[in-house]
């Protein structure tokens, strides 16, 4: 059985989404319509910007977003997923490209996602750092003991789990982990405290947002960050979607439920390729490839 999975913020590169405008009309008219949409030309930024204009918020995630959902629509009968997932903000495009979204209902809560997280950063300083060679259970119990927020935001693979919360306590828990093993525990270059407590007031925001945005039927189940198993009710999806921001994204049980599920090729839609890298950390023996057209 085939798995989509679809990339999260990181992915961006200058000249992404370049090959797919300049080869399909079908691309092309899709850009034209994200440019009205959003109310600046962000094809000019994808194809030419600099690496510093693609890290800006208001960027990023619709960049990322535009390049995978048009890349899933472009491939017409090539994408046949027989189960779906997005990391963090991959999973709207994911929703788009299994149908359970629009294509502009999902560009407008990208954006207005990008533009609450920003703001929800602006509000008190925080941050993020990766915790490599620990368990997870560890770095939960040291999460637990450190005075402050700090919270397991992203288990991206066996091994790996990115921390979050108020610079302070990321710090110590940082120290904490090392002490504790941690082969090493670093803070990342990221704006703010994403899946974490500090996230509250852009996940109200969004939440009301989605509310009021129609979902139906997914032509196929989506394996979301906060549930993990296969979801194919709109109204559980809203309710699983309208939390993310501020629950951990548990990648690594997603991609394990796949497996358990059936699923033995891993397609990664959209720039970059980490998500394969992270498939072949839970299982070396899964095929993996990168979607194209």
């Amino acid at each position: 059985m085939k798995a989509y999975l679809f990339p999260g913020q990181g992915a961006q590169f200058t000249g992404m989404g370049l090959d797919l405008y300049e080869s399909s009309p079908k691309a092309k008219d899709l850009f034209n319509q994200a440019n009205e949409l959003l109310g600046f030309d962000i094809t000019k930024i994808m194809f030419e910007g600099t690496a510093d204009e693609l890290k800006e918020t208001k960027v990023t995630q619709p960049a990322i977003f535009l390049h995978s959902t048009i890349l899933a629509e472009v491939m017409g009968n090539q994408f046949q997923p027989d189960m779906v997932a997005g990391h963090s903000l991959g999973e709207l495009s994911a929703l788009v490209a299994n149908k359970t979204l629009a294509f502009k209902d999902g560009l407008t809560l990208v954006s207005k996602r990008a533009l609450a997280m920003q703001k929800a950063c602006e509000i008190a300083p925080s941050t993020m750092a990766a915790v490599l060679g620990l368990e997870d259970h560890i770095v939960e119990e040291i999460c637990a003991a450190t005075s402050g927020v700090v919270v397991a935001a992203n288990y991206n693979c066996p091994g790996q789990l990115v921390i979050s919360g108020e610079i302070d306590a990321v710090n110590a828990a940082c120290e904490a982990l090392k002490e504790a093993g941690a082969r090493r525990a670093l803070l990342l270059p990221v704006g703010g405290a994403f899946h974490s407590p500090m996230m509250e007031p852009a996940r109200e925001e969004l939440a009301a947002a989605i509310e009021n945005t129609p979902f139906a039927v997914p032509a196929c189940p989506i394996y979301q960050n906060v549930s993990t198993t296969a979801v194919v009710n709109a109204a559980e999806i809203k309710k699983n979607l309208m939390v993310q921001l501020t629950a951990p994204v548990k990648w690594t049980q997603s991609i394990k439920q796949m497996i358990a599920d059936g699923a033995d090729k891993f397609i990664e839609v959209g720039p970059g390729n980490v998500l394969q890298g992270l498939v072949k950390k839970v299982d070396r023996s899964l095929e993996t490839e990168k979607a194209s057209i």
